[in-house]
Formats: C-alpha cells, sequence, structure tokens
C-alpha cells in the first residue's frame, strides 16, 4: 500500500483524547490520570512554565511537573502541532502565534524523536510515495487500511497511552471497529470470532515498537547540542525527472539564534537549469530542519515548476551533514532528493553526473563535482576507479571538472570510487556490461483530478535501470542501480470491471518526460453513466527492448487537506 494513499479521516485525531482531556465552554472537566506504576510508564516532567500554563488546565500535572497524556508521548514537530491545531480547533485552547511557536519548540525538543526513531519514519514528514512494510496483514487491516502505518509509529508512548489511542477510534469512529479493528473474515461464521482481533495485534505490535522510553532517546537527552550551521554547504542531489543537480546554500542565524535564513543556487546539466531560491529555516530536536524557500521567478512555469520550496532534513549527530527532501505542489508530489554537506577549506567531492559508465566505451565523458578543487588537473590527478582510463581533462570550471575516459570491455560490473587528488567519493557511479531489467518509479502511486475548485494531483514517473550484479538474480540486494535512463511511457489498461475503459479518461502521461497529467474532476458526459474519471491504470516504460511498469490510482481531489505546513515557519 502506497504510503500517501491515505485514509486520512480516521487519524485525523491522532494523539490525544480531546473528550475527556481538554475542557470547553460546554464540556465539564474531565482529568485522566495517566498510571506510572513502573519505570516503561513513568512520564517525562514538563518544565516549560508556558506548556504548564496553556495545557495545564485539562492536562493537570502532578508534584514531579507530569503532565498528563503530554509527559507520556513524544512524537516528531509534525505530530505536536497536529495535536495543539486539534486542541485549538476542538477544545477552546487559545494561543497567540509566538505562543504556539514557543510550545511546539519545547514539545519538539523535549518531548520529540531521537535520530533514529525518526530514521524509521522520515519518509512520512519527507512526503515521500512509496510501499510501506508492513509486518503482518492484522497490522495492515487495522491501521494501514486507513492511513499510513508510520502515522502511528511517528509517535512514542506508554503502553497505557496506546490503549488511549485504540479506546479513542472507538469512541470517534464507531464503524472502525467493524470496518478495521474486528476478526475481517469471520462476520459471517457462527460464533465469536477465533484468537486476537486486528486491533489487539496491531496494538501489541505498536506498544513493542513504539515505546515511550528506548536507549536511543535518553541518550539523544543527554548529548543533543544547540545546532551550529552558519556558513557555506554543499548540495547535491537527484531530482525525478530531472536528474542529477549540484550548488551550494549559505546559511545564516538570526539575531536569536533560534532560526536561520538562507541562500540556495543549484544547477542540473552543467548551469543548463539553474535555480535560486532565499528561504528561513527552523531546527527542533537539535536536528529535524523544517525550511521554507521561495524560488527566484525565471523560465517558463509548468505544473512541475516549483515557486515555493518545503525542506525536511536531519542533521547528521556531528552536524556536519542534512540529508532528506525537498518538495512542492499541492501534493508534495514534486520533489528532489537532497545531501548537504558542510563546506571547508579542504578540497571535497560531492557527486558526478553520470550514475553509471558502459564496459566498452572509449570516449565517456564525466563531470565531477568538488569544492577547493585544484587548478589545472591533470587526467594523472583523477583516478575513476578499476578498469577505467581517464584519458584527457576536457575542462575546468569552479566547482567541478570534466573528464573524458576510456572503459575496458572487461571491465568488471559494480559501483567505483572516484578520487581528485587525495578526496575520494566511495560509490560515485558504477559500470555495467548490459542492462538486466527496469523499474519504473514510484512503484505504486496516486494522481487527483482537479479543477477549478480543486487543484490537480500530478505523478512525476521516472525508470531506473539495473544490472543483477554477482548473483545473476533481479531484485536482490546485490543488483547494481544504473541509474535513470530515457524511457518511452504509456499507459496501459489495468482490468478491474467488465468493459474497463480507464486509460480514455483518467489523464494523459508524457511519452517523454513521464509525467502525469490528471484529467478534471466531476461527473463526464463522454463517459458511460457520467461517471467521474477515476480510474486506474498501468504506466508501462520501454528502454532497449526492455519494459518495467508502475501501478496508478487516479481518484479524486482531497477534499481536507491535514498537512502541518507551519512547522517550518
Amino acid at each position: 500500500m502506497a504510503c500517501r494513499v491515505l485514509g486520512v479521516l480516521v487519524f485525523a485525531f491522532l494523539c490525544c483524547l480531546p473528550a475527556i482531556s481538554q475542557k470547553t465552554a460546554s464540556t465539564p472537566e474531565v482529568k485522566v490520570t495517566t498510571p506510572s506504576s513502573s519505570p516503561d510508564e513513568a512520564g517525562f516532567p514538563v518544565k516549560d512554565q508556558l506548556t504548564l500554563s496553556k495545557c495545564g488546565g485539562c492536562h493537570a500535572p502532578d508534584a514531579k511537573g507530569n503532565m498528563t497524556r503530554i509527559s507520556y508521548i513524544r512524537t516528531t514537530p509534525e505530530g505536536w502541532e497536529e495535536a495543539m491545531k486539534r486542541m485549538i480547533r476542538l477544545n477552546g485552547l487559545q494561543l497567540s502565534p509566538e505562543e504556539a511557536r514557543s510550545i511546539l519548540r519545547y514539545l519538539s525538543d523535549y518531548h520529540g524523536l531521537a535520530p533514529e526513531e525518526n530514521a524509521k519514519i522520515a519518509y512520512f514528514t519527507e512526503h515521500r510515495i512509496l510501499d510501506e512494510k508492513i509486518p503482518s496483514p492484522e497490522v495492515a487491516h487495522a491501521c494501514a487500511s486507513c492511513h499510513a502505518l508510520a502515522k502511528p509509529l511517528s509517535w512514542h508512548r506508554t503502553a497505557s497511552d496506546w490503549q488511549y489511542l485504540e479506546n479513542m477510534h472507538v469512541a470517534f469512529f464507531p464503524s472502525v471497529r467493524f470496518t478495521a479493528f474486528d476478526h475481517p473474515r469471520n462476520r459471517g461464521d457462527a460464533g465469536p470470532p477465533k484468537g486476537p482481533t486486528p486491533a489487539e495485534q496491531a496494538l501489541e505490535y505498536i506498544v513493542k515498537t513504539s515505546p515511550l522510553h528506548t536507549t536511543e532517546w535518553a541518550e539523544w537527552q543527554a548529548s543533543m547540542q544547540a545546532p551550529r550551521l552558519a556558513g557555506r554547504w554543499l548540495i547535491s542531489g537527484q531530482e525525478p525527472g530531472k536528474g542529477r543537480f549540484f550548488g551550494e546554500m549559505t546559511i545564516e542565524p538570526s539575531a536569536s539564534g533560534d532560526s536561520f535564513t538562507t541562500k540556495t543556487k543549484i544547477t542540473c546539466n552543467e548551469a543548463s537549469s539553474v535555480m535560486a531560491t532565499s528561504g528561513k529555516a527552523l531546527v527542533y530536536t537539535g536536528y529535524s530542519w523544517r525550511g521554507r524557500s521561495t524560488v527566484e521567478p525565471g523560465g517558463t512555469t509548468t505544473p512541475e515548476t516549483p515557486q515555493t520550496v518545503r525542506e525536511v532534513m536531519a542533521l547528521s549527530k556531528d552536524q556536519n551533514q542534512l540529508t532528506g527532501r525537498w518538495f512542492w505542489g499541492d501534493y508534495s508530489e514534486f520533489g528532489m532528493d537532497v545531501t548537504m554537506r558542510r563546506a571547508t577549506s579542504a578540497l571535497m567531492l560531492i557527486g558526478v553526473d553520470k550514475p553509471s559508465l558502459k564496459a566498452g566505451a572509449s570516449d565517456a565523458t564525466m563531470s565531477i563535482y568538488g569544492d577547493a578543487l585544484p587548478t589545472n588537473l591533470s587526467a594523472s590527478d583523477v583516478d575513476l576507479g578499476p578498469g577505467v582510463k581517464v584519458t584527457k581533462i576536457i575542462g575546468q570550471q569552479p566547482g567541478f571538472v570534466t573528464v573524458s575516459a576510456s572503459v575496458s570491455p572487461d571491465a568488471a560490473p559494480g559501483n567505483r570510487m572516484v578520487s581528485v587528488k587525495n578526496a575520494t567519493l566511495p560509490a560515485a557511479y558504477a559500470v555495467y556490461d548490459h542492462i538486466d531489467f527496469l523499474k519504473v518509479t514510484p512503484a505504486t502511486s496516486i494522481a487527483h483530478l482537479g479543477g477549478a475548485p480543486h487543484h490537480k494531483g500530478y505523478v512525476q514517473f521516472e525508470t531506473v535501470a539495473f544490472n543483477n550484479g554477482p548473483d545473476g538474480k533481479p531484485n536482490t540486494d546485490d543488483d547494481i542501480n544504473l541509474g535513470p535512463v530515457p524511457a518511452a511511457y504509456k499507459m496501459e489498461e489495468f482490468v478491474a470491471s467488465y468493459g474497463d475503459d480507464d486509460i480514455d479518461f483518467v489523464g494523459a502521461i508524457d511519452p517523454k518526460t513521464g509525467l502525469f497529467t490528471p484529467a478534471s474532476d466531476g461527473p463526464d458526459p463522454k463517459r458511460k453513466s457520467m461517471r467521474n474519471n477515476y480510474g486506474d491504470v498501468w504506466i508501462t516504460a520501454s528502454y532497449e527492448a526492455l519494459k518495467g511498469r508502475s501501478y496508478l490510482v487516479v481518484t479524486v481531489p482531497q477534499y481536507i487537506s491535514w498537512d502541518q505546513p507551519e512547522v517550518g515557519q
């Protein structure tokens, strides 16, 4: 099930039980007592006076400063903001923007996730489209049938608080007991269902997977430092459908030191495409970068052209690298995989423009990107790995050098390290003798119809070539990724019903770029029974007599957005 194919309505109210944890003008106050009879159930005291003042009326602190619910939960900045919005919307909590930002910062810093915990669910906050790995059909039925499994796993709670969450589902959405929580196959059987229900099995799994107390969080609390990010950072990355890009970002801290301003410039294909931005960013929990940049106007505007870019990245523990995704679009469907490394005075390599070279090539060109590259480099200064000989330097500019190379016909397939003088870049590219198979990414995706009232949700497809690797088998750990290839795209019918005609109505895919544009929303007079233009199709890609395909669902607009964009402001 694709991560972004979410039934957001069921989990719109994820982390608390508002009816009993908050006070409104029409609802009498009912306070929940969270037990702490064991170390696993002990909470984290709240020490921030603003949080105690604004939240303490309903989440009463005990003698140790443990606030009901709040002290027994940890989550991402997006999760805490979702909880705060719910308290404001449903329970009368009153906060100024400044107070909301201050409380969000405190809760994210002291009731957040450790870097290792965040890494497991980073794809969720980065809005990636992927198929989640779900441990069992029962967990899939109880949780992932309505939303991404990463939604609950982005929270860490005591066992008692996880039980409160299940109770909340039943209270807010009674039908969930029959649609997801109970046994799906035993409803017509005589007698009660046999064995634990899917909800019981899912709860057992989540309690073990996302406990409140972990070694990772204890160690991070003890070692967490304020981020020191001022200076110049080197950027490398990949944008689906566009290729690799390189650039740099200058980061300056604000006068108060609690936020950052940025200036960014990236280039793709040696300056044939340039994007410049300026923006602001916050860092939560010592490592969680949340930024927003405005793109300087220039050139033509297309659906995939960014105007405002959101940045979700994680800072390494040594504070020398940031990795994550920058994304845009009404459904965050467009994005860039980004790695940023702190620039120093030393020679540094950050990437190459070619993901692979074919054995036997006699005049292959490659541009090597880096910083503080020596001037007047010679062919002997550059090493592209075994079986690949640099024959000459074609050209050199600040930030990259372009070389010509020959690849031995019997060069062993596999990844190569690139060296320039004493600087190295491991697994910079691959050498191959043939392509074995293609993968169209995303493997499972969703597009949204749209029109005047609602924006369309696009999908950018990309085709990646692979060599089977040493074991000669596809889809194993030793497969060699050869990078994107210029495939030809088309739609094919996914036959789900008699007389299926979805490819005539769901939209169109660009045969060269792989960009899918959905059709308009609303009843279509040209379609049987004036149905809407939704449906599901195969997206197929062809390259050098090989084919790959992806499954695409085209559905109605997402009429309500539960996103949390303010955490980067």
